[in-house]
């Protein structure tokens, strides 16, 4: 029997965030080997305001959020992190530690224009030019799906590439802790780091499978919207760049049928059809997710425990204000 209360996060640098009812948790491993926590209050605003609780807006909401949280949650991490670089790189004379910030800086600023300039370029302007220059145009189920095939193939071959980064793989570790302590606590496990060990890196509710779905559902509503517009309004081909335009517009919407069919199939995981739609998110998974080690495993726990308001005083850890 599943536990009702459900927990999630994300893989962050040496650490986990994990997101409980009431609150925010993120442990990080120091190099000395202490694991660092840090609580923040969090309800989220989908449980404020009843409007925006609605089926597909709250979809949509949640993405916006849990962006938010992810930059935020990630560029602490990196921070501490920094600290042991900084340290590092001082005691040896190498640079100084303002240097070191500025170029840290320097880098987080250009790491974001790259990652949106290439996901518009990959994800939007090429297939569509691709899909364009087969003469698709002036049939929209074949174009999009065509244009949607190729997304997912460099949605793939994208996280397949980064997972060769030392620092990816990493961080996949850290994922695969993640999931490994929800699965167990889901399963009703003693939460002990050896059992924890024995469950499995792949979920069902991950943000990796909610990609794939995003990409999937996006293939019909684009498809759909298309036929409507070129029949009824346009009354002849859609022009590649007032399809892109609308097509960016209509994200919430994607999002948001994609959230609810996220929810719904966590909670049948054994209707065929769910089987079959989880397959291709699951399958990524055994990239995005890689072995971790104990120490994982109990920054992972250390997180979910304190998400959940549960003792964690069994472990080491220096809590962190603010």
């Amino acid at each position: 029997m599943k536990k009702e209360i459900s927990v999630g996060g994300q893989a962050v640098i040496e650490g986990v965030m994990m997101r409980g009812p009431e609150r925010l948790a993120t442990a990080i491993r120091r190099k000395n080997g202490d694991i660092e926590l840090k609580l923040t209050p969090f309800v989220s605003i989908t449980q404020k305001k009843k409007f925006l609780g609605l089926p597909i807006i709250r979809g949509f909401v949640s993405l916006i959020e849990m962006m938010k949280i992810g930059l935020s949650t990630l560029n602490f991490s990196a921070g501490r992190y920094e600290l042991d670089f900084i340290a590092e790189e001082e005691a040896q004379g190498k640079v100084s530690k303002k240097k070191i910030q500025w170029i840290e800086k320097g880098a987080e600023i250009g790491s974001y224009i790259l990652a949106f300039g290439l996901a518009f370029l990959l994800f939007g302007l090429l297939p569509y030019k691709l899909a364009d220059w087969l003469r698709l145009s002036n049939q929209d189920f074949f174009f999009n799906l065509f244009a949607g095939s190729i997304r997912i193939v460099f949605f793939v071959l994208y996280v397949w590439l980064i997972s060769l980064m030392k620092d990816v793989k990493r961080l996949f570790r850290y994922h695969g802790a993640e999931h490994k302590n929800v699965n167990a606590y889901e399963h009703n496990s003693n939460l002990q780091i050896n059992d924890i060990q024995t469950y499995t890196t792949i979920h069902p509710r991950c943000g990796t499978s909610f990609m794939f779905f995003v990409l999937l559902v996006g293939i019909l509503i684009f498809s759909i919207t298309d036929a409507l517009v070129s029949h009824f309004i346009l009354k002849s081909a859609i022009p590649i760049y007032l399809r892109l335009g609308y097509h960016l517009l209509m994200i919430p919407i994607i999002s948001g049928v994609s959230y609810e069919v996220l929810k719904f199939s966590g909670k049948n995981l054994t209707h065929p059809l769910v089987k079959f739609m989880t397959v291709p998110g699951m399958a990524l998974q055994r990239i995005t997710t890689q072995p971790p080690d104990d120490d994982m495993i109990e920054t992972a726990l250390v997180a979910m425990k304190a998400a959940l308001d549960m003792d964690y005083s069994e472990h080491k850890v220096t809590l962190l204000e603010g």
